[in-house]
């Protein structure tokens, strides 16, 4: 599927792991696509791009007011840039923290031109001034003419809000292509050998590997595995440190990349994602291993399922432990775990269901 007319795109900042994604919306808009950015803030270690091969980028500059639940921005050149592109529909995070989106949609609605809203979801909210948030929440969402969220977790909170369900589009969050390799083959595990667990990213507190490396130390002594962590961060020698202390077995190989990093996604048996986050998931799945992951935004319902993982609460060291223990005691059950989850990325979890998704809801703004 194609969209025959030009796309107008908003993000705060640019990350590079989106950069597949916009490649491929930007080959799907035949008229051009067109994405407006900024810079993050120092501190959240963002790795951005600046240039895209399939659609152009205008550096805008952010504003960063405040911080954490008071946190918002404002984006200078962004109605400029608008002008100038005069796109056929504009794409905009979803996000009322971004105080300049309102005008571009009012430029956009002036000349009859859709606005699509892409965005987590809208989590319910709790606090004296939760209902006067709600009001407004709502109607910031109504002045789309669409929108698009990562999950059905996201697609049932705006439902909730009053949003047209016909109008809303799940665009599971997919930072990379159908597997191109065959679903690697493992065998069953020698009576010496110990099963592989392996974390993939960045080593920061929120990540909570520090659970990760005691869950491991917990387990029944006959099925304690190799504990492998890929990555690189502030948090390392904490963690190292840590494991030294009470899980020996714990290997740290820094950041990997590319074949390095592939090598160690085949030879795992598990995947496990403790804490926040969680672009690895994906890619772990594509090499056919089972996931343990932290329940966060809701996208990781739509990936980890009961035919092929865990998702536990957030930093909740006992449910991980339990779910480690499960694992691990049954090997074979496991292999089957990680088929499905090679199937969910081949057929249904991908970049290019993604766009689809994006291209569908696009043609239908305009319909």
């Amino acid at each position: 599927m194609n969209f025959p007319g030009s796309v107008g795109l908003i993000q705060r900042v640019l990350p590079n792991y989106r950069a597949p994604f916009f490649n491929n919306l930007g080959k799907a808009c035949k008229g051009g696509l067109g994405v407006f950015t900024g810079q993050p803030r120092p501190e959240e270690i963002i790795q951005t791009i600046n240039q895209l091969d399939h659609a152009s980028v205008t550096q805008g500059v952010n504003w960063h007011l405040f911080n954490e639940s008071l946190y918002l921005c404002i984006q200078l050149g962004l109605l400029n840039w608008l002008k100038t592109l005069d796109p056929d529909v504009l794409i905009v995070e979803a996000n009322p923290r971004y105080l300049r989106t309102p005008a571009a949609e009012r430029w956009m609605h002036r000349k009859n031109r859709p606005v699509i809203g892409w965005g987590l979801g809208a989590p319910s909210l709790s606090g004296p001034l939760s209902s006067i948030r709600r009001f407004f929440r709502q109607r910031f969402i109504q002045k789309f003419d669409a929108l698009i969220t990562y999950s059905q977790t996201g697609a049932e909170e705006y439902a909730q809000l009053g949003f047209p369900k016909d109008r809303i589009f799940v665009a599971v969050n997919a930072v990379t292509p159908p597997p191109s390799h065959p679903l690697p083959q493992r065998p069953e595990l020698r009576e010496d050998q110990n099963p592989i667990v392996l974390f993939v990213g960045r080593l920061q507190e929120r990540k909570k590997v520090d659970n990760l490396i005691k869950a491991c130390q917990n387990l029944s002594l006959n099925i304690q595995p190799e504990l492998v962590i890929v990555g690189e961060g502030p948090d390392r020698q904490r963690l190292e440190d840590l494991a030294q202390e009470v899980y020996p077995k714990t290997t740290f190989t820094g950041a990997l990349y590319q074949e390095a990093l592939e090598t160690h996604f085949r030879a795992a048996d598990i995947f496990v994602l403790p804490g926040t986050g969680g672009l690895a998931i994906q890619q772990a799945m594509s090499y056919g291993l089972p996931i343990i992951a932290a329940e966060a935004d809701g996208t990781q319902a739509d990936l980890v399922r009961d035919g092929n993982g865990w998702q536990i609460p957030p930093d909740n060291l006992p449910a991980l432990t339990i779910a480690l223990e499960k694992a691990l005691s049954n090997i074979p059950i496991l292999r089957k775990m990680g088929q499905e989850s090679y199937r969910i990325v081949a057929k249904e979890v991908n970049l290019e269901n993604m766009v689809s998704v994006f291209v569908q809801a696009l043609n239908r703004s305009q319909a």
